[in-house]
């Protein structure tokens, strides 16, 4: 009869085993997630307090952002103008210019093309 009791406990010792396994678990799990909590909550404070520190040297540097955007924006919104009426002024010139160079054309036929065809047929050069 012991070894029967003897089985007994053995598979009791397991079952307790495995609850405190189990347990283990549990309880990793939880730590890992409030480890992360935590993490998040230092990696938050250390964001805001660097974002600070921007912000104070931007304010102390150029002084306000809004002012710096107006002046960078009418600056861009001048030299749009004046490529717009440089466009203006020169479109007409640059489709006279492209108009005269189609219909240019030349009757004449250049020399090195004259000697590669005669090397082609074999026709003599002095004629």
């Amino acid at each position: 009869m012991q070894s029967g009791s003897g089985i007994q406990e053995l598979m009791a010792a397991e079952q307790r085993a495995s609850q405190i396994v189990a347990e283990a678990r549990v309880g990793r799990g939880d730590r890992m997630k409030q480890a992360k909590t935590e993490a998040q909550e230092l990696i938050d404070a250390y964001r805001a307090e660097k974002q600070s520190e921007f912000n104070n040297m931007v304010l102390s540097k150029g002084g306000s952002e809004g002012a710096s955007s107006q002046k960078l924006q009418q600056e861009t919104s001048s030299e749009i103008n004046s490529m717009q009426g440089n466009f203006q002024k020169n479109a007409q010139k640059a489709v006279d210019v492209l108009l005269s160079k189609c219909c240019e054309v030349s009757l004449e036929v250049p020399t090195a093309r004259i000697r590669s065809t005669q090397k082609k047929f074999g026709v003599p050069s002095d004629l």
